[in-house]
């Protein structure tokens, strides 16, 4: 059995424990079951063990990936100008229907308590308010990086690692190649570890969800598909709002030619959830069926399969109003304004390997203040977490290859499927 087949499996038998947990009679029962709960919380650990050197180490290695910017010119300049734009509008799309929706918000008061108070969000009662946007502003500005990494504090070490890897773009020398090899090992070595946490995330998954429905009851459930309901429309209206009409307007294909070109490349993106994985097919879609010149091709795929992540920047945005509302935090413009921020760094911060971007969405949970509840909130929407992962992992690769279509033709290439 595949891996998210697992992971269905255990969230589906954990709702089903949890719900014989809440039948009349069972009281022993939901003892034993709440008594497991420290399993679920070794995972969460587990999970936040790998976030900081996963943000410090894929953010250096994107950054310093960009020294070749300044010799490739206009390419390099377009190409990062449409990895902001579409990100930044992505993340502001999440952002709108998650608050239209009104997601995590729907839990009954009693279930509310439950989770702040003895349940898995309780750490949330600690945390105080929201940051303020001006308070936002200067957690920005690091003053001890290091402090920074041990507390999870990862907004100001965010900042601090982009500084030092645009630095190492302008120096030159074997002392630079070293470091950015450790990093690049570093790097390396996360995806691994995340790889086993995977591995162990199918009993996570059952225990978490057994506990939460003991303890919490339907409601949360409910609240949970109206979430996943609000990832899929963010993504569709990414795709229907944003990148097609980017492909009709600035690289004058139409949409059903380009959609037949990369069509192996999009199956592939949404069966494996893996970036890194379509890599290959969709550079070979983007030279022989599209017609876009390796020089654009080997620049603009690449480099979009590790740090252009539109579907990833809505999914993260969803999630964070999703747990910091199920937490009963009040979200003022300020925290707005750090969800939409850290929701484009955190997507240029993932890598392209499934499961990724559920680790670096705490970047932006971290952002809003709520501490250890951060990682419990993940816990949440772990269960839901694959097929979400493939639709925007879908999204991802569709981005890029327009991104790759939308510079070709500025650059004044004949593509293909006029």
């Amino acid at each position: 059995m595949k891996l998210h087949a697992r992971i269905l499996t255990g969230l589906v038998a954990g709702i089903a424990v949890g719900a014989v947990a809440k039948l009349p009679g069972a009281e022993g029962f939901a003892r034993l079951v709440l008594a497991l709960e420290p399993i679920g919380t070794a995972f969460i650990k587990l999970v936040s063990m790998v976030v900081v050197p996963l943000v410090i180490a894929s953010l250096f290695v994107g950054v310093t990936s960009l020294g070749d910017v300044g010799r490739l010119g206009r390419i390099g300049g377009k190409t990062l100008l449409y990895f902001a734009v579409t990100t930044v509008v992505a993340a502001a799309i999440g952002l709108i229907v998650a608050l239209v929706l009104n997601v995590g918000s729907g839990v009954d008061a009693a279930t509310r308590a439950g989770l702040t108070t003895s349940g898995p969000l309780a750490a949330a009662e600690g945390t105080g308010a929201v940051p303020t946007l001006v308070q936002t502003l200067l957690a920005m500005i690091p003053s001890n990086p290091f402090a920074a990494a041990a507390q999870g504090d990862l907004l100001p070490l965010i900042v601090a690692v982009c500084i030092f890897g645009a630095a190492a773009t302008v120096v030159r020398g074997e002392s630079i190649r070293t470091v950015t090899g450790f990093f690049q090992g570093i790097n390396e070595l996360a995806m691994v570890v995340i790889g086993w946490l995977m591995q162990l995330a199918p009993v996570g998954v059952l225990v978490l969800a057994a506990v939460m429905v003991a303890r919490s009851g339907w409601s949360l459930l409910g609240s949970l598909l109206v979430y996943v309901l609000a990832v899929v429309i963010a993504l569709l209206l990414h795709v229907v709002l944003v990148l097609l009409p980017m492909l009709r307007a600035l690289a004058r294909l139409g949409v059903g030619a380009f959609l037949r070109a990369v069509s192996d490349a999009l199956l592939l993106a949404f069966s494996t959830a893996s970036s890194n994985a379509t890599l290959p097919v969709s550079m070979a879609a983007a030279r022989t069926r599209l017609g876009i010149s390796n020089e654009v091709t080997s620049f603009v795929l690449p480099l979009g399969s590790s740090m252009n992540k539109n579907g990833a920047a809505a999914y993260k945005a969803v999630t964070a109003v999703f747990i910091a509302q199920l937490a009963g935090v009040h979200l003022g413009p300020g925290a707005l304004l750090t969800i939409l921020l850290l929701s484009t760094v955190a997507a240029f911060a993932g890598t392209g390997v499934p499961g990724s971007s559920l680790v670096t969405t705490l970047i932006v949970l971290d952002g809003l203040g709520l501490g250890a509840a951060a990682t419990a909130g993940i816990a949440l929407v772990t269960g839901v977490d694959r097929p979400l992962d493939m639709c925007r992992t879908t999204v991802n690769t569709l981005g890029n290859l327009v991104g790759a279509a939308v510079v070709a033709r500025s650059e004044g290439e004949a593509l293909k499927p006029e």
